[in-house]
């Protein structure tokens, strides 16, 4: 029973990455939504950390209480990641805006994104 209890905070953050989708091109989202909007239970210092480790070209920067994650090159950035504490642990808000490429893939951003937050 005890791991049925543990797995469903992954579960939830899994699924709800997985309910988010990818785009077929910068008309199918509203680039100034989030591509990615989800809580986790681990700490914004961790997850930065993760992200770090497994993507390459990202630049940390802290705001007040906020860390900021960008991704790509460091003149055409792909992806901004927003890391703000909560009670139970971090939001995790990925922006992307319509006319950045996909660098990396949006795919392999979500897994990373997913992998990192459970």
């Amino acid at each position: 029973m005890k791991r049925i209890f543990l797995l469903a905070p992954a579960a939830v953050a899994i699924a709800t990455l997985a309910a988010c989708g990818s785009s077929n091109g910068p008309s199918a989202r509203d680039a100034s939504q989030p591509m990615i909007y989800v809580s986790s239970q681990r700490a914004p210092a961790y997850i930065a950390s993760c992200l770090e480790s497994r993507l390459s070209r990202v630049r940390l920067s802290r705001v007040g209480s906020a860390t900021e994650i960008a991704v790509g090159s460091d003149s055409n950035n792909s992806y901004f990641v927003t890391l703000t504490p909560s009670n139970a642990g971090s939001v995790i808000k990925v922006m992307h805006p319509a006319n950045a490429p996909d660098d990396p893939p949006e795919p392999e951003m979500r897994f990373n994104i997913a992998r990192c937050a459970t």
